[in-house]
């Protein structure tokens, strides 16, 4: 069985940058739809990254395109999200979700994928502070 890890979050002041990582183990690393959920306060977890790692086409939501970048190492079999120019509404618990059967097409499928994950880790929390 695989398993996986969220790392990264932290306090920052609005307009600084975070790195968030998830590391897996126990998977092909090589053969995953990987994503980034986020649950801000008060509103319902959303799936705002995705990358296939197979083909490593990535995708991010229109709202979020021109300030966050989904990543893969494959020497780490670690995905992460670069996230840059945080506002306060970025503040939330991120989520970590994969998928190891629907890889292989696309970033945007895998969206369609992922959107059914409910396999949560802890996440990591980010908290952006004015």
């Amino acid at each position: 069985q695989g398993q996986f890890a969220e790392s990264g979050g932290e306090s920052v002041q609005a307009g600084g940058s975070l790195r968030l990582s998830c590391t897996t183990s126990g998977y092909y690393y090589r053969h995953l739809c990987m994503g980034w959920f986020r649950q801000s306060p008060g509103k319902e977890r959303e799936l705002i990254a995705t990358i296939d790692t197979a083909g490593g086409s990535d995708y991010v939501v229109d709202s979020l395109q021109d300030r966050f970048a989904i990543s893969q190492d494959r020497t780490k079999d670690t995905t992460s999200l670069q996230m840059n120019n945080l506002r306060f509404e970025g503040s939330g618990i991120y989520y970590c979700a994969l998928d190891g059967e629907s890889w292989g097409r696309s970033a945007r499928y895998c969206y369609e994928r992922l959107r059914k994950f409910n396999s949560w880790g802890p996440g990591t929390q980010v908290v952006v502070s004015s």
